[in-house]
């Protein structure tokens, strides 16, 4: 079971990658290919071993993550995405993947868990479910953390990789749907540990016209048209009762607004058995 992993830096937290690229180098086990892809940025000096690919321009995270897919050796059975400023926590993360694909050939994607590494806290966030419960607490869910999973190839094979027209935002839900259409498992393993500083998806300045530009690209790309309504209607309740300033709810509304005149990429509903399977799982695909 040959693990791959993909990191994303623009360049300007060269310590922090160091640290990643560290953590990774410690698994247990063989070890894994490592692709650093540079977007936008410099490419930093890496250790031996270590394939860099330098973007001229920042092409944004799932285009990135998929050009770095790309890089890899072609045996590659699980592709590991991480972000520069985090960090695998333990030795035992490869040892534990290689464990549970190869005991569910079923088992498409695995999502980790995320702790702050000052606090020890998991933010709600992080914990892929509408009822997030016990963050310890493992068990198939319908979504992933796109700076803390493992995918294995043959999905991204089968359904194609990330939506490279997305940039910022919902990517892996976009991913997650097509991987659970096509019969594919998704699992959250709070035993597998990523530390990343607490933060907030708000801090980055296209937060709200990019969150709700795709969750429109969503609803058009794999929803079937019944649903569509329920789905961004409770999506526009949500983010009201939210009470965001004028300046960002008219940067919500100027996306939203775009996730309908703008191509989505292409259409491919996912059937209505995977909508009963989602809504088993405790998240329908109305939310």
């Amino acid at each position: 079971m040959a693990l791959g992993a993909v990191v994303l830096t623009m360049g300007d937290r060269p310590h922090e990658l160091d640290r990643l690229l560290r953590s990774v180098a410690d698994q247990d086990g063989e070890s894994m290919a490592v692709v650093v892809v540079a977007n936008g940025g410099p490419l930093p000096e890496l250790p031996e071993g270590a394939v860099g690919v330098a973007l001229p321009k920042n092409v944004g995270i799932p285009a990135g993550r998929n050009v770095g897919t790309d890089a890899l050796p072609a045996d590659t059975d699980v592709v590991l995405f991480l972000d520069d400023d985090g960090r695998l926590g333990g030795t035992d993360a490869g040892r534990l993947l290689r464990e549970a694909f190869a005991a569910n050939p079923r088992l498409g994607i695995v999502s980790f868990r995320i702790v702050d590494p000052d606090s020890g806290e998991t933010q709600r966030r992080h914990v892929p479910r509408i009822r997030v419960g016990d963050p310890l607490h493992s068990g198939p869910v319908t979504t992933f953390l796109g700076g803390a999973a493992a995918v294995r190839a043959a999905v991204l094979r089968e359904v194609g990789g990330l939506p490279d027209d997305f940039f910022y935002a919902h990517e892996e839900t976009d991913l997650a749907w097509r991987t659970l259409d096509a019969g594919w498992e998704i699992e959250y393993r709070a035993d597998i540990v990523l530390e990343h500083p607490k933060t907030s998806p708000a801090r980055h300045a296209s937060y709200f016209r990019m969150n709700a530009r795709n969750r429109v690209y969503l609803a058009r790309r794999n929803l079937p048209w019944p649903i569509v309504p329920a789905y961004l209607g409770t999506w526009v309740v949500l983010t009201a009762a939210r009470r965001p300033s004028k300046e960002n709810a008219r940067a919500w509304a100027a996306g939203f607004r775009e996730g309908w005149r703008t191509p989505a990429g292409p259409r491919r509903p996912m059937s209505w058995r995977t909508v009963w399977r989602m809504t088993r799982l405790g998240r329908p695909p109305v939310i």
